[in-house]
């Protein structure tokens, strides 16, 4: 057995691609993965900014969506590129710790504000007269400044319990980031308590959000069967779908993943399943969001008249 003297060295973080011309290529897919998500969430979030039309508090979430998946994906993938470049698997101790706080900061953030965002649409198609006074202004910064703050309590809490727990086995994390769950693997001294934790937070941070999405979104379902208007029908399952398939990708893949028991969990499967809710989602949600709202692409196009009459 090794010295616990290991966490002041780092770690090695093992490679998510193989060393061949498959993992070359799938490499370089995930950098242009990673470089659409810059560009479509940076816009996104600045044309949500400029352009005054669509300052509501739907896009007002919207904006912050987009900073958070902005953060996100920039939390895993430039240390995973570089890592495959230069191939140097080590991280710090500190490193992998800040990583970690960052990377649980936001994910639990981005699972409460997507479960804002279906309250938003919830109150605005079953109660459209009251909607201006119960989704004002004030309740979308709490909404948001409360995702951040409990984001930032639960990363705390995982990340300072890894920091201080001795590691004695291998230092290699059967992982492309530092995940706590893969950390706690090479530790010396038993963590059933730890994953009790995991799964609590898990049911706290994205299970009940999912259902009281679900439950947001069976309302307005029903309400949208009772629409009069088929313009108005139209819109509203755009816009419901819209939000549906995004929550999907977050949350189904996120869930399977640290809602199971570490002895039904397999690290090729959790490192697949993370490309999902760290790089795919990040990359989909501009997309999603632009492509399938006018509201947004009309946006877009005053901004660009605007900057070509400048």
């Amino acid at each position: 057995m090794e010295n616990n003297n290991q966490t002041l060295t780092g770690f090695l973080l093992l490679e998510l691609f193989p060393p061949s011309r498959t993992g070359l290529f799938l490499f370089i897919l995930i950098v242009i993965i990673f470089l659409m998500a810059l560009f479509g969430n940076l816009s996104m979030f600045l044309l949500i900014l400029l352009d005054i039309h669509i300052h509501t508090p739907m896009y007002f979430l919207l904006s912050q969506l987009s900073l958070m998946d902005l953060n996100y994906i920039s939390t895993i993938v430039p240390k995973m590129a570089s890592n495959y470049l230069f191939g140097n698997k080590s991280i710090s101790f500190i490193e992998c710790g800040v990583q970690s706080f960052f990377f649980l900061t936001l994910a639990g953030a981005e699972g409460l504000l997507l479960a804002s965002m279906a309250y938003d649409r919830y109150l605005a198609i079953c109660f459209p007269l009251h909607y201006p006074i119960r989704m004002s202004k004030k309740v979308c910064v709490l909404m948001i400044t409360g995702s951040w703050i409990m984001g930032s309590i639960n990363s705390c809490a995982h990340t300072v319990y890894a920091l201080h727990i001795p590691y004695c086995r291998s230092r290699s994390i059967n992982h492309f980031f530092c995940d706590v769950p893969a950390m706690l693997t090479l530790a010396c001294m038993d963590t059933w308590i730890y994953e009790y934790t995991v799964f609590v937070s898990t049911t706290l941070l994205i299970a009940f959000p999912f259902i009281g999405i679900a439950c947001s979104y069976g309302r307005v379902l029903h309400a949208i069967c009772h629409m009069h208007s088929t313009e108005g029908r139209k819109k509203a399952y755009s816009t419901c779908s819209t939000h549906l398939t995004v929550v999907t990708f977050y949350y189904a893949p996120f869930a399977y993943t640290y809602l199971r028991p570490r002895s039904l969990r397999s690290p090729t499967e959790d490192k697949i399943l993370a490309v999902f809710y760290t790089i795919l989602t990040p990359m989909l949600n501009p997309i999603i969001y632009s492509l399938r709202n006018k509201e947004v692409m009309g946006a877009l196009r005053r901004v660009i008249q605007r900057i070509c009459s400048v």
